[in-house]
């Protein structure tokens, strides 16, 4: 079991010379259960995913949308595998309630005056399926997900998978209550491997933007440790913060929780 990060930002792409060394494309992480491919989020680094996909031979892949804001969703139509008619992708979500369904919503994204082709090109998506963040999910052998809904504008969920004996569990776009833990969270990740974890914005920030949907690595710390994780990841950068900051957070957090990690493009983690 492993994990690959394509994007680690949130709310819009960081292109230039001040993101190079965290990155700047918007979520996606690459799964590997053995030989199964689970993909977390389309933002855009689900594109160079795609890419490194591509004349590899038949894909078969299982996509999971934490939710549908764009940020989350923008790399979908440029995915090179959802075009070819000989692979299988399969896009998930379980936030989404009536009358929006997941397929609804990928339509809207793809049609004019947005996209200059409709959704019917992907010819290699050959399902989309709409299940309650709540709901456990087997979507291949040996492969468990149990899931649970966020606090996060419109809905969203969070995912832990299971595979072999190991946990990676993956919650952003997520906003902590006003007091204590969200015990949908601590009922997720607990005693999980690796976690993964919204902290959008640092302590002293979170007050200007109470309401956005959005945590801290201080919460993540909190549940980290209330939840006996192994790994505690910081994820889901601002666009706001360069290489520069985000070396003072990783500096900060680690002195909090000794060996938590700061996610960047290319990182590739194992529980």
């Amino acid at each position: 079991m492993s994990v690959r990060f394509w994007g680690v930002r949130g709310s819009i792409p960081c292109p230039g010379e001040r993101y190079v060394r965290y990155g700047g494309n918007t979520s996606c992480l690459e799964l590997r259960c053995g030989p199964h491919l689970l993909i977390m989020d389309g933002g855009t680094g689900l594109r160079p995913l795609g890419d490194a996909l591509s004349g590899n031979g038949p894909i078969d892949a299982d996509v999971f949308l934490t939710h549908t804001h764009i940020d989350h969703i923008s790399g979908l139509p440029f995915f090179l595998p959802a075009y070819k008619a000989s692979n299988q992708v399969r896009v998930w979500a379980g936030h989404l309630k009536a009358p929006h369904t997941l397929l609804t919503v990928m339509c809207g994204l793809m049609q004019e005056p947005f996209f200059p082709v409709p959704v019917d090109v992907l010819k290699g998506c050959k399902i989309t399926t709409d299940f309650k963040s709540g709901d456990t999910l087997t979507p291949k052998p040996g492969v468990r997900i149990r899931t649970a809904p966020l606090n996060h504008p419109n809905g969203a969920t969070g995912y832990r998978v299971e595979f072999a004996g190991k946990s990676i569990c993956y919650v952003t776009d997520t906003e902590h209550p006003e007091q204590g833990l969200d015990r949908n969270i601590l009922g997720l990740i607990d005693g999980a491997d690796l976690f993964i974890y919204d902290s959008t914005y640092t302590p002293e920030e979170y007050p200007r933007y109470r309401g956005w949907g959005h945590s801290t690595w201080e919460v993540g710390v909190k549940l980290a440790d209330a939840a006996k994780v192994g790994t505690y990841v910081v994820f889901h950068h601002d666009p706001g913060h360069d290489d520069v900051f985000m070396d003072r957070i990783a500096a900060e957090v680690n002195q909090a929780r000794l060996g938590t990690l700061v996610a960047r493009e290319g990182m590739v983690l194992t529980p």
